[in-house]
């Protein structure tokens, strides 16, 4: 362990980021951890699965690939990146709109939570397996969502609250998922995470005006990293193709629609953060989906047609019903358990008229590897 590490972004293992994280948790605050501890469909969730099914995984068949791969991550292009430093502008928390302060924790609060449940879940795995291949590769990733989550931490303590990572280890609901699940959903977050990311770093860049955070300076670097973990997700998809074919199939179109559909209504909840960055929320969305598509044509058969006449509306309905939701559970009685009821089929509803969008197949490349192009 590297003793002279005093920040996250210094650390080289995962145990010594988390250490770091545990050290600075007396500063942390019950309303930011409480906000995290949240469970609902649009909430960051921890993930465990079966580690064994993991553990067996033989990757001989990408080996080229892999190899690359994991030498690029053990070079850690990011060692010390994520942490302040003069391009860190001064924030007055007190002097910003109260709406837009409130929308912009709950996203830096949803971001660390994500951030931290890959790294819990990347942290499980390499300390269950014995597989070699898995368990560096796992090490690897867990070390560098720890240093994301360190980092997004350290811009919350400046608005006087801070996520208790070691509590919400502890004490946050697992959802298990079947190996394979992990992988659409995961290759999926770190895919669209990048997207996410590339997208506003690009906006501000020709718009800095809007920049009104220093946290999206860091934007370019923090997406490179999400794009070599789902690169790794990639492989180990790629190593079984029965993970990519038949029944599976639908498999993957449900976890695309949820995950497209997720990141649209979760949005559409923070106007006032989307317009204090300069962007709307639909062009934003399509454009996320956009790359993640033509990202995703590297491993999946299929992408969603995101230009159906059916897609657009059938998200807006499920905005709305999603919303109207929402307000049903805040007023509570019998008419909110009505409200509930009515707002959940007109939601289910919308999401198929999502899922039964015609998709687009094509031919999967035989070479997996992919760089970040945008």
């Amino acid at each position: 362990m590297n003793v002279h590490a005093s920040h996250t972004a210094d650390a080289t293992t995962v145990e010594e980021g988390l250490a770091i994280q545990e050290a600075q948790a007396v500063h942390d605050s019950e309303s930011a951890t409480a906000l995290a501890m949240q469970n609902t469909l649009l909430t960051p969730r921890f993930y465990t699965t079966d580690f064994d099914e993991m553990d067996a995984i033989d990757v001989s068949s990408v080996r080229d690939d892999w190899d690359k791969l994991i030498a690029q991550m053990e070079s850690d292009p990011n060692k010390g990146h994520f942490k302040k430093n003069e391009d860190w502008d001064h924030i007055d928390w007190d002097g910003i709109d109260p709406e837009l302060r409130k929308e912009f924790i709950d996203f830096l609060v949803s971001s660390c939570t994500a951030e931290f449940s890959g790294c819990v879940l990347y942290k499980e795995m390499k300390r269950r397996g014995n597989n070699k291949d898995i368990t560096q590769l796992f090490q690897l990733m867990a070390r560098d969502e720890a240093r994301h989550a360190g980092f997004i931490n350290d811009a919350l303590r400046e608005a006087g609250i801070a996520v208790n990572l070691g509590f919400l280890t502890k004490a946050k609901k697992y959802t298990y998922f079947k190996p394979k699940f992990i992988y659409y959903a995961t290759y999926l977050s770190e895919k669209i995470g990048y997207a996410r990311y590339i997208t506003i770093f690009r906006h501000l860049e020709e718009n800095p005006e809007y920049r009104f955070h220093p946290i999206f300076k860091w934007f370019r670097e923090w997406c490179n990293d999400e794009f070599s973990h789902g690169e790794a997700f990639a492989l180990l998809m790629k190593t079984d193709p029965k993970l990519t074919s038949g029944r599976n199939v639908w498999w993957i179109k449900f976890f695309l629609t949820a995950v497209y559909g997720t990141m649209y209504v979760r949005d559409h909840q923070r106007p006032a953060f989307h317009k204090a960055l300069g962007v709307d929320p639909d062009w934003y969305g399509q454009a996320v989906f956009e790359k993640t598509s033509e990202i995703s044509k590297q491993v999946f058969p299929i992408t969603l047609d995101i230009d159906h006449p059916r897609w657009m509306p059938s998200l807006k309905r499920l905005q709305k019903a999603n919303a109207d939701l929402d307000r049903a559970k805040k007023r509570g009685g019998v008419a909110g358990s009505l409200g509930k009821l009515g707002a959940s089929a007109r939601a289910a509803m919308a999401f198929l008229s999502l899922y039964t969008i015609p998709v687009k197949h094509h031919k999967v490349p035989t070479e997996t590897r992919l760089e970040p192009m945008y």
